[in-house]
């Protein structure tokens, strides 16, 4: 089998505004891959860029792409490690859009054995429940939105923290009062405090019983992480410290996290994300999977993932649920009171729709 064509456009979806302790999003600014092979075959992948986070843009996908899809012209995609490998030859980083072209290359591969992706990767059907994010507001309107999540089934919230420590402990008693004692709460500050307002902040929140803590400093701290850690009760989950199994080792061996939060975004892939999972589990750090702001596309390919993968334990899995006024993708996996559902199509089993793509600019290599 043989590359023949790559088709690459920018996946642009207008989204209700969502606010992070980094930034605020208005669009997905997504870029969409389909490899086209000689037997008739496509692989579809997609990946969000979230520049403050991985140092990617849409425009830098949409053009490195161009790149990826020169060098995978003409050659052999089921050989997957190999074709990975020369994109990482060819330029550092990048793993963003990278991580669309590691999906479209599995989509392939399972198709071609036609078996859906999570069979293709050597799992079994599971339980998947998404959390639901609440991003950041005033303490009132965040506690708010919760009571509202609770009435609409949601019982797992993820509360997006990290702009402002005393602030943030009054989100987290509010929302606990406003949604009782049964409701899972996480929370996430996205590096957004100092090791004095970690430790001040994280010890106020204690009582509130949280699941974990997602990155509650800068990574260029990290090395403050296993102090961190002796001194809060709260297990500390590491995202924007991990991209990629060795960071991972890394933390694991500094004993600086409980948990890893895995994201194709960071790792580059799917590829990559089985080797944090399986680093992970060697030590037993249970992970997350979770996400930018992708469509269903990639949400499916990231449910075959989890599907696939017994230590992937948690699942943060609500970015086409943070305020997408659009959903531009045919097929792929639905959402059923916040559990997710596949069916088994071969490959991912999702696509993004003609209709769509003809708004968006594109280019054949």
């Amino acid at each position: 089998m043989k590359v023949t064509s790559v088709d690459i456009a920018r996946l642009t979806i207008p989204m209700e505004p969502f606010v992070i302790a980094t930034e605020t999003c208005y669009e997905a600014q997504n870029t969409y891959i389909k490899i086209h092979t000689d037997d008739g075959i496509f692989g579809v992948g997609e990946c969000s860029a979230f520049p403050m986070l991985v140092g990617e843009t849409q425009d830098t996908c949409f053009y490195i792409g161009r790149d990826l899809a020169k060098i995978i012209k003409g050659k052999d995609p089921l050989e997957i490690a190999s074709r990975l490998k020369e994109f990482d030859e060819y330029i550092s980083f990048n793993s963003t859009i990278k991580s669309a072209f590691d999906m479209a290359l599995y989509d392939i591969a399972a198709k071609r054995k036609n078996l859906p992706l999570y069979q293709f990767l050597g799992g079994n059907r599971k339980i998947i429940q998404t959390d639901l994010t609440i991003g950041i507001d005033t303490p009132e309107k965040m506690a708010e939105k919760a009571k509202k999540f609770i009435a609409d089934g949601v019982k797992i919230i993820k509360i997006k923290l990290g702009k402002n420590g005393d602030e943030d402990v009054k989100r987290v008693q509010l929302i606990r009062s406003a949604v009782g004692a049964s409701i899972r709460l996480r929370i996430d500050a996205n590096q957004g405090w100092d090791y004095p307002t970690a430790i001040k902040t994280l010890q106020a929140i204690e009582q509130y019983k949280i699941d974990f803590c997602e990155q509650p400093m800068h990574h260029r701290l990290d090395a403050l992480l296993p102090a961190l850690r002796k001194k809060v009760k709260i297990a500390i989950m590491a995202d924007e410290s991990v991209f990629d199994h060795h960071d991972a080792e890394r933390l694991i061996d500094s004993q600086s996290c409980d948990y890893i939060n895995i994201k194709l975004a960071k790792s580059g892939g799917i590829s990559e994300a089985i080797n944090i999972a399986n680093t992970a589990k060697a030590h037993n750090i249970p992970c997350m999977l979770g996400g930018m702001l992708e469509s269903r596309l990639a949400l499916t390919a990231k449910v075959h993932l989890a599907m696939s993968n017994d230590n992937i334990q948690f699942y943060d899995l609500d970015t086409c649920l943070l305020g997408h006024l659009e959903d531009p993708v045919t097929g792929g996996a639905r959402y059923n009171n916040y559990f997710l559902e596949l069916d088994d199509t071969p490959g991912i089993g999702a696509d993004i729709s003609d209709a769509f793509l003809t708004r968006m600019e594109r280019i054949t290599i």
